[in-house]
């Protein structure tokens, strides 16, 4: 197995770098001495960003992108390029989350989350990979390494969370198939997944840079309603922090290591939709563990419906 060891003067490339995870992200590889060019939809966030990591000494690039266009990521690689060559790292990590009942979502609603969820992903995967592919077949010794941002909800099927559901299980079956597709071409690009539980970062207040052409009109609905107060709760009082998750990530990136989770004890909710699957029984009530949670759950929905 190929070890990639990250060393200063290589460059990587970090999307939705404004705050959480992209943040940290950022902030570590800065400590490592790596060359960044960081993006994000949120214009100052990302001046924030560049002018912290630019204190430090590091060599930055900034670029406001919106990952759901394909000439914005496009335009993030041509930016790359022009300032330091081929990405040995590229971290697909921008995000954003949506709840209520999946036939509540409107087609704004699908749009933008997977818009920013899986289509950023496909073309932070569809501009760069090629790239890593030719710096590697030019030199034996490059190594590069892609990471897509996934989720729990990418491996499990929360309910009143339908539209991330999705767009993070898509995410999960992509990098899958990339770890796949690149081990038939090269032994020198690899991929991971990170796959983090609830972790205080931004996520939960994403719709304050929600498109006003994707926006929905009239009030969120009371589903709508009580998931974001469930995220809110879950996101804020999470324990693991973005800093560590970061380090996660970076020691994954190190080991060669695909999967990457924020929480392994959650797995055990993994293994019980997997033997769902495995013996053909009916999904397992997610709450099983935490019944009174489930049960106020089902009551505020339901009263909510007049049910």
């Amino acid at each position: 197995m190929s070890i990639m060891n990250l060393k200063a003067g290589q460059t990587a490339v970090i999307t939705g770098a404004g705050s959480g995870f992209g943040l940290e992200l950022a902030r570590l590889g800065a400590a490592k001495g790596l060359n960044l060019v960081i993006a994000d939809v949120q214009q100052d966030a990302l001046d924030a960003a560049k002018a912290e990591l630019k204190g430090l000494g590091t060599k930055v690039v900034a670029l406001r992108s919106d990952v759901s266009r394909a000439a914005d990521v496009e335009a993030l690689a041509t930016i790359c390029l022009e300032r330091f060559g081929v990405p040995h790292l590229v971290i697909n990590n921008a995000g954003v989350a949506h709840g209520g009942l999946i036939w509540e979502h409107t087609t704004s609603d699908w749009e933008w989350v997977l818009g920013v969820n899986l289509w950023g992903v496909i073309h932070g995967v569809r501009v760069f990979t090629p790239l890593m592919l030719e710096a590697a077949r030019k030199d034996p010794q490059w190594q590069g390494h892609i990471v897509n941002v996934a989720s729990m909800a990418g491996l499990l099927n929360s309910p009143n969370m339908g539209a991330y559901n999705v767009s993070k299980h898509a995410v999960v079956s992509l990098t899958e198939t990339l770890y796949q597709d690149l081990a038939l071409v090269t032994d020198q690009v690899h991929a991971s997944v990170l796959c983090p539980y609830f972790v205080p970062t931004g996520i939960h207040k994403s719709h304050r840079n929600r498109p006003a052409d994707l926006r929905s009109e009239g009030k969120p609905t009371p589903s709508q309603m009580i998931a974001q107060a469930m995220s809110t709760k879950a996101v804020t009082s999470g324990r693991v922090s973005a800093t560590d998750v970061a380090q996660l990530v970076f020691n994954a990136v190190e080991q060669n290591q695909f999967y990457v989770y924020s929480h392994p004890q959650a797995l055990g909710m993994v293994q019980t939709r997997m033997e769902d699957v495995v013996q053909v029984r009916n999904p397992t009530d997610p709450f099983a563990g935490k019944p009174e949670l489930g049960e106020s759950l089902r009551k505020a929905l339901r009263e909510a419906m007049g049910g």
